[in-house]
């Protein structure tokens, strides 16, 4: 029975999961299953799934099987009357099914067709590793080794002379019993670094941060999957650039105007005392309306992307958010003035609708 209940509720999850990827592109741009997120799972709102089951009829009125019965007898009482008005609309049946970040991280990479990561910079960063390297007489019975088992079951009958050819049964006894041994060894894991970077000037409203939101989400979900070991960093910017927390940097707006060489500048600083190069796989993603304070500070840009960030990084993303009040040149500019470096990834992100492509944009290269 429990092995049937088992293969239904597997059956059930496979039903779910691809209810999930049917409509992933639709999840992508909607905000509330964030808000519902766990540490290892969020909640995600999907039709309602209808198992058919028996009931009773609660009325407990006769039916088939009640006895013999007479022609044109109606089977059951009937419903009751219904009160009040005849409704137009269909009725809404959601369920909400937990699903994991890991889950979600390989649908992306089905649906986006999101090649893995071959990760640097292997060196100081050890995780523990079991590896099997002999043979005992006791251990536990999960690490139990059934073929030495045997053999020494084998070997005490034809000593003792109580092998049959013909009737080959072989029985071990608790002495013939052998166990794996193991022990634990270090491995060097891959350590990487995202860095988020936020204009939130005047011209950044709440439409602009929840596109900004609901992309990180995402782009977090896959390179979770990719990395054992991943730092996070938080950057906003107007004039003026601040390390942040998470929480900060998607509730924080500014009225000041934009000056973008005040993050670079900052996230250099940081790289150069925190993150070796050789050490970190680094992810730069710069979300803005492409507004700057002048041709000079995006010259001061091109100087600190050059000689700084884009050596160090695997990839730097910039994502220009669609805003009635931006001028949108940032990227233009970029475009122009690096046009065959491959770790500058370029968006156009004009509404949430985008953010599909945008991230296919960005993590589509595999870096």
């Amino acid at each position: 029975m429990s092995k049937r209940i088992e293969k239904d509720q597997a059956r059930f999850r496979n039903i779910i999961r691809g209810r999930v990827k049917q409509n992933l592109k639709k999840y992508i741009t909607r905000g509330e299953m964030i808000g519902k997120r766990g540490k290892d799972f969020v909640s995600i709102p999907i039709d309602q799934v209808h198992i058919p089951k028996f009931r009773h009829d609660p009325r407990m009125g006769g039916g088939v099987g009640q006895g013999k019965g007479e022609k044109g007898t109606p089977v059951g009482q009937g419903d009751d009357p219904g009160h009040g008005q005849a409704g137009t609309a269909p009725g809404e049946h959601l369920m909400e099914v937990d699903v994991s970040l890991e889950e979600l991280a390989d649908m992306l990479a089905e649906e986006l067709e999101l090649p893995n990561i071959q990760p640097k910079g292997q060196k100081n960063i050890q995780s523990d590793k079991r590896v099997y390297t002999g043979i005992s007489q006791a251990g536990p019975e999960s690490l139990r080794h059934f073929k030495h088992t045997f053999k020494r079951a084998l070997r005490r009958q034809i000593a003792a002379g109580n092998y049959d050819p013909k009737n080959p049964i072989i029985v071990p006894v608790r002495e013939d019993r052998r166990y794996r041994t193991w022990k634990i060894k270090e491995e060097p894991v891959a350590k990487a670094l995202i860095v988020y970077m936020m204009d939130v000037s005047g011209s950044m409203g709440e439409e602009q941060k929840e596109i900004v939101r609901l992309e990180s989400f995402w782009i977090d979900t896959w390179l979770q999957r990719q990395y054992k070991n991943l730092e996070t960093r938080y950057i906003i910017h107007d004039a003026v650039a601040h390390l942040v927390d998470r929480e900060t940097f998607y509730t924080t707006r500014e009225s000041g105007g934009t000056i973008i060489s005040s993050a670079y500048k900052l996230v250099r600083e940081m790289i150069e005392q925190d993150f070796p190069v050789d050490e970190w796989n680094i992810y730069f993603f710069h979300f803005s309306d492409g507004d700057n304070w002048g041709e000079s500070d995006t010259n001061e840009c091109f100087s600190i992307l050059e000689k700084t960030l884009l050596p160090a990084a695997n990839l730097f993303c910039y994502g220009q958010v669609e805003s009635p009040y931006g001028s949108g040149q940032f990227i233009k500019d970029l475009r122009t003035h690096f046009q065959e470096e491959e770790k500058l990834v370029l968006s156009e992100i004009g509404d949430k609708e985008a953010i599909y492509n945008s991230i296919k944009e960005f993590l589509g290269k595999g870096r």
